[in-house]
């Protein structure tokens, strides 16, 4: 298993109908996120900042990412929360929300 964190900024006045769509995510949206090997997935929010925290479990990210990146319903789901988003100006190439670094951890 592999923790990782990640953020992104919110627009302002896009806070509400962010937490409405995902207080009742779509089930074919949660069924994806489970079948690409993402457990214990949480997104805060703080001062225009989301921050995401999930457990990988699988063998190869990459290629989890690319199924559900390929799969319809969860781009039709992307379309509408991406315009809300404010990418991290030093994200990573190719990234959208900012991977980051793990720095402690105590279990």
């Amino acid at each position: 298993m592999k923790r990782h964190g990640q953020l992104i900024g919110i627009k302002s006045g896009k806070l509400d109908e962010y937490a409405s769509y995902h207080a009742a995510v779509w089930p074919e949206i949660a069924d994806k996120i489970t079948e690409c090997n993402i457990r214990n997935y949480s997104i805060f929010h703080k001062d225009g900042m989301l921050f995401a925290y999930f457990e990988y479990v699988g063998e190869d990210f990459g290629a989890d990412m690319a199924r559900m990146a390929a799969d319809p319903k969860t781009r039709e789901w992307w379309d509408i929360m991406m315009p809300m988003q404010e990418p991290w100006p030093t994200r990573a190439e190719g990234e959208w929300w900012a991977e980051m670094q793990e720095v402690f951890h105590l279990d």
